[in-house]
């Protein structure tokens, strides 16, 4: 198994256009007070800045650092160019996301030889045809090659021969295992396990009284290596959303209505064109403070249509809505997503003529662009520009 990772990926497509950007501190993000950071290299990371950091908490750890405004279509076909090389090397590819992924190699020796000799081709080409670099982890499961590709980082290659996997494993501190957040961190340091091999070497029953049966022994197969799992061809989308972040905090209620409604349209269209349908309605809401809720509401049956989302998740909006309301951010997303063929729509259709209009606003897109037939609450907005996901 190999775990591919491309470094610093969106900061990097970005220092393609500016190399004499390379050994400065970057920030790939809107320079704006209420923007949040997209990435950042290597060289802001040591100053503490992070993805997902506010822009102003990033400028004032790292005054010195460039911001660069960020290009997701290019992000989009770096990845694509990536993974086609992944491709070529074989056909056992698990996309994990837009910058990294898990490949099956075992029937590619033959040809490319042994693993580091196929991570180093493969780095090799990912330089010379992206101007990319990426790390490589190679093990003999997954769970090891991507700690091994974390620990080669940045731009470097690590394998862990199979005999070798517990002398790489068991010194690690246990938050390096997968599923260990603070607070299982905390539980196990309560029980003097420190490392790895801490966990490796206490009782089943000890962990699984302590974390629970499932997590326990998961932990615990882990922690002497043992990873059944194999690439997985699928890629099955769990939800799909939409969310903006405002450019100042907005309280006029019946602009985040309207906002909700560009939003479940966004959403419609999307499982539209993905071909899916979904069943439950997540209204996502993050205050001035930073503090975050969301609700959501199931369908008695799935559904495509923007104007259904819009009522479900504006009922939830509704129990939200106080006086003095101050939003920074607002999503709409749809879980529980499947074929629309495997769902039906019972006796009769009661979203019939807003679906026919909604296809008919597909068509017109596909035909003259986004934004050509918009909803009437929306012709005069003024919503403050903030990007989006």
């Amino acid at each position: 198994m190999l775990h591919i990772d491309l470094d610093a990926f969106f900061a990097s497509v970005e220092l393609l256009d500016h190399p004499e950007l390379v050994n400065k501190p970057v920030v790939v993000g809107h320079r704006s007070g209420r923007s949040v950071v997209t990435a950042a290299n290597y060289v802001a990371r040591r100053y503490g800045v992070n993805s997902a950091m506010p822009m102003s908490v990033a400028l004032r750890r790292c005054p010195d650092a460039v911001v660069l405004e960020p290009h997701f279509d290019r992000y989009k076909a770096l990845s694509h160019q990536v993974m086609q090389i992944f491709g070529d090397v074989t056909p056992l590819v698990e996309v994990l996301g837009i910058d990294e992924a898990f490949l099956d190699v075992a029937g590619a020796r033959r040809l490319h030889g042994g693993p580091a000799e196929i991570g180093a081709l493969i780095r090799r080409r990912v330089q010379a045809e992206t101007g990319l670099t990426c790390s490589v982890g190679a093990a003999s499961t997954k769970f090891i090659a991507k700690l091994a590709s974390g620990r080669a980082k940045p731009d470097g290659l690590l394998v862990i021969p199979a005999e070798d996997t517990l002398a790489f494993l068991h010194p690690l501190p246990v938050s390096a295992m997968w599923g260990v957040g603070a607070s299982t961190e905390e539980n196990l340091t309560r029980l003097g396990l420190r490392t790895i091999g801490d966990i490796a070497n206490t009782p089943l029953p000890v962990l699984q009284s302590t974390l629970g049966v499932a997590s326990g022994q998961k932990l615990f197969e882990l922690s002497w290596g043992r990873d059944p799992r194999q690439i997985s061809l699928e890629r099955e989308e769990k939800s799909i959303g939409h969310e903006v972040t405002f450019e100042h905090d907005v309280t006029d209620v019946a602009q985040l209505r309207s906002e909700i409604l560009r939003l479940s349209d966004e959403v419609a269209a999307r499982l539209r064109r993905s071909g899916l349908v979904g069943r439950t309605v997540v209204l996502k809401l993050r205050y001035t403070d930073f503090s975050t809720v969301s609700r959501s509401r199931t369908l008695a049956e799935s559904t495509n249509v923007g104007r259904r989302i819009y009522e479900e998740a504006v009922a939830s909006f509704d129990t939200l809505a106080r006086s003095g309301i101050r939003v920074r951010l607002i999503g709409v997303r749809i879980e529980q997503l499947g074929d629309p063929d495997g769902v039906g729509l019972g006796l009769w259709d009661p979203d019939e003529g807003w679906r026919e209009a909604e296809l008919a606003v597909d068509s017109l897109t596909a035909r003259f662009g986004r934004g050509t037939v918009r909803p009437a609450s929306q012709l005069k907005s003024s919503r403050p520009p903030g990007p989006r996901e």
